[in-house]
């Protein structure tokens, strides 16, 4: 069977009741005998997971039937027990639930009815491999103890509704409403507001309006951390809840938010599914879904059990054409409210005169200008490649020293002093005059020859400064240093 009805119409009571009726008056196991899993009920998510267990719970309360959860994110030993003692109907999402099969723990051999909650979730690509791995573990749906499969949602597209018939035997369809089609009690609205300004706009509505408990959605996990930071700084008591929560976290946010203690929940689209909490208010899509279908199970976070409430979504001028997407499948169109308030600091639309930026200039190559002392200037190719700014300041510095009397740091190894006269000339001999090391020039020789470094003059080295040892090195000049001076 293939259900659809609108949010909050109660479409999980339309299922667990006929089960536990069913399983109830049929055959029961033995006390001392392992019961085995007659039903079985995924859901896409760990929160309508326990959700939906809490619902058979009140529902079967005085009948003699056991159920057990299972689910990721807590540690798996109780619900090893769980299955070991025996349950008649198995609420589960589809990770945790094959982990355990294949560890030997589930055991689906029984199960005679199959219910898919929430089915246009569970049959797309992030689960369809999943639940094609369950289906086959279970009996088949032919024969005289063929098992029923039941398919409840508030939305079915139309390539959701293909993989639905594959899994159904011959499919009797049951429409409360036209699909996709919202609460009649939701007063939906939207704002245009560009993103920068949604926090402000927020901030205000939920302090000015008369809210009791809010449920905000937001695209991304990080976005919801951010809203709901903002918020408490406001003064105003939010929590966030998302898939990277552990799921203490998430039980222990969504108690506090169903006492009352937290009236404002900031979730992603772990929320939006199936959640039922009385009394929700106001629900804010403070980003525009980009599927379509999740924006209609949002708002149905409002307006359950024939209550009213209020639906009012943020839509950045990036976000209009996924809000077309939306009034095209729900087939109306949603009413924009102008009553924004007062805000401030207003990002600017163009930048200010004078700007110099990539946005003002996009043909501009190279690297930008600088100014004063750290401008690099142009390049001379038929320069000595050694010389630079720095080289030539450094030289400028030191022009009041003698070539004999400076140190060299790069080359401290001792020299063997030179005799004149022997025909070797030591390394360390001084270079002509138009040497140019650096941009200082020396005393005494011809120029070198031009490109690449000076070759070593021959000749008698001239007699050492009278302070100054013969057998100390002559210091260098630097080059430029790799990466310096730019």
């Amino acid at each position: 069977m293939l259900g659809c009805a609108q949010t909050g119409t109660g479409k999980t009571a339309a299922f667990a009741l006929p089960i536990i009726h069913r399983l109830s008056q049929g055959p029961q196991a033995k006390k001392d005998s392992r019961r085995p899993v007659r039903c079985l009920i995924l859901s896409p998510t760990r929160e309508l997971t326990a959700q939906i267990a809490d619902c058979i719970k009140t529902y079967g309360k005085h009948t003699p039937l056991t159920h057990a959860v299972i689910f990721g994110g807590v540690g798996q030993n109780p619900q090893v027990r769980a299955l070991q003692h025996g349950v008649d109907i198995l609420v589960a999402t589809p990770g945790r639930l094959l982990d355990l099969m294949q560890q030997g723990y589930a055991d689906l051999r029984h199960v005679g009815t199959l219910v898919l909650d929430e089915a246009d979730r569970m049959l797309d690509m992030g689960f369809i491999n999943d639940i094609r791995k369950v289906i086959a573990a279970l009996p088949p749906n032919h024969g005289p103890h063929a098992r029923q499969t039941l398919l409840f949602s508030a939305t079915m597209p139309a390539e959701i509704r293909h993989l639905a018939e594959a899994i159904l035997r011959d499919p009797v369809s049951v429409k409360v409403a036209p699909v996709a089609a919202t609460a009649d009690k939701i007063d939906q609205c939207v704002y245009h507001v560009p993103k920068k300004l949604k926090p402000q706009l927020l901030r205000h509505l939920v302090a000015a309006e008369h809210m009791t408990r809010v449920v905000v959605f937001t695209r991304t996990k990080h976005g919801a951390d951010r809203v709901a930071k903002d918020l408490n700084r406001a003064g105003i008591n939010a929590q966030a809840i998302h898939g990277n929560k552990k799921q203490t976290h998430r039980v222990r946010t969504l108690a506090s938010f169903k006492s009352g203690a937290v009236p404002v929940l900031v979730a992603t689209d772990i929320a939006a599914r199936g959640l039922d909490v009385d009394a929700i208010s106001h629900v804010f899509n403070y980003d525009i879904p980009e599927v379509p279908e999740t924006y209609v199970h949002r708002i149905g976070r409002t307006a359950r059990a024939g209550a009213s409430g209020d639906a009012i979504a943020f839509c950045d001028p990036e976000e209009r054409d996924l809000l077309r997407a939306i009034e095209r499948l729900t087939r109306q169109s949603i009413p924009v409210r102008t009553d924004h308030p007062e805000y401030t600091n207003i990002p600017a639309p163009h930048h200010a005169e004078g700007d110099d930026s990539r946005e003002h200039h996009p043909r501009r190559q190279g690297r930008p200008q600088r100014d004063g002392r750290h401008q690099t200037p142009r390049r001379d190719p038929h320069a000595d490649h050694r010389g630079n700014q720095r080289g030539d300041r450094r030289d400028g510095q030191r022009q009041d020293q003698r070539p004999d009397q400076r140190q060299d740091s790069r080359d401290s190894r001792p020299r063997r002093p030179h005799t004149p006269g022997s025909g070797i000339v030591s390394r360390n001999a001084p270079h002509g005059p138009s040497d140019q090391r650096g941009g200082h020039q020396q005393r005494g020789h011809q120029a070198p020859s031009s490109g690449g470094h000076s070759p070593r003059p021959h000749g008698p080295r001239p007699a050492p400064h009278a302070s100054h040892p013969a057998d100390k090195p002559r210091p260098r000049t630097f080059g430029p240093r790799k990466g310096k001076g730019r």
